[in-house]
């Protein structure tokens, strides 16, 4: 085995850590969340320690640093869309985890959702082959710049379609695919620091490291109001897939990862990205009836925080 081999197994054992960590930080930090006070973007610091103040918020934090070590790990030595493939599966994780500790009760719609997008990231990890742009971090700046933009874009048109009552999608789930966006973007922006620290810690001082800071601080708000707010396991559900897919595509638009190396890879591939799509539509429950757990979340809140 060569050492790039040997480098990128171990990206992907780490990859599969931190998807486990992950989304037990989730719930954990789910838990938490919906404990604290609600998240008040007019006072982001007063929201944080509040949210802090809750243990299992901090608990989750707690698991959820490890687990960003190993995703660092992963993204360093791994190609980017073969290790986010792995990351992504944590999907799986979360279902178990969230019937078996955590008593979540998913529905039949949820499981399905989830076992197409299991499927799907099974297949994109046994057609892995295609990824050609290596562990290293070289990338197109055009086309570093083009999904930075695009995914900052629809992240902030997410938190505004948020914010306007007339729109019939649910809230919480709409905040979780937006605070996704935010840790894609800074998945990507870490891929390209990395090859920057070869010349030390005065890398640090890139324009990424600014992107990854702003990015982080947006996805922690943005993150606990869609768990305040939102299902549990649709909104963590979302955010996950939010955040995999962006940096899958940026893995093939910005640092140069093959779709394949034939026309049935690429063809599979393909097909692989379709299916996650529809997963994760399946996985929230109906608009109506998301919206009916979206309103008694809020309104446990409102009960929990008004004056005896």
């Amino acid at each position: 085995m060569t050492d790039v081999s040997l480098a990128v197994g171990v990206g992907l054992i780490c990859a599969l850590l931190s998807a486990l960590g992950t989304n037990l930080a989730f719930l954990f930090k789910h838990r938490g969340a919906v404990a604290a006070p609600d998240v008040d973007m007019r006072h982001p610091l007063r929201s944080a320690i509040d949210l802090f103040r809750s243990r299992w918020w901090s608990i989750g934090w707690g698991v959820a640093a490890v687990a960003f070590a190993l995703h660092v790990a992963a993204l360093s030595l791994a190609p980017i869309s073969i290790g986010q493939a792995v990351l992504a599966g944590g999907l799986v994780f979360l279902a178990v985890l969230a019937e078996r500790f955590f008593g979540f009760d998913l529905g039949r719609r949820q499981w399905i959702g989830i076992g197409v997008v299991a499927v799907s990231l099974i297949l994109l990890t046994l057609t892995g082959g295609g990824g050609g742009g290596g562990a290293g971090s070289g990338y197109s700046l055009m086309g570093m710049v083009l999904f930075e933009g695009v995914a900052v874009c629809g992240g902030l048109l997410l938190v505004l379609s948020h914010l306007i009552e007339r729109i019939p999608a649910q809230r919480g789930v709409l905040l979780g695919i937006a605070a996704g966006l935010g840790f894609g973007i800074s998945d990507v922006a870490i891929k390209a620091l990395s090859g920057e620290l070869d010349s030390g810690l005065v890398g640090l001082l890139s324009p990424w490291s600014v992107i990854i800071l702003t990015t982080a601080v947006f996805s922690f708000f943005a993150s606990a109001r869609s768990l305040q707010i939102g299902d549990g396991v649709a909104v963590i559900a979302v955010t996950s897939v939010a955040a995999n897919l962006s940096t899958i595509v940026a893995g093939l638009a910005v640092f140069g990862d093959r779709l394949g190396n034939d026309a049935l890879e690429v063809g599979v591939r393909i097909a692989a990205f379709a299916l996650i799509l529809v997963g994760a539509a399946l996985i929230p429950a109906p608009v109506r009836a998301g919206e009916a757990l979206e309103g008694s979340a809020v309104e446990r809140q409102g009960a929990r925080t008004s004056p005896a």
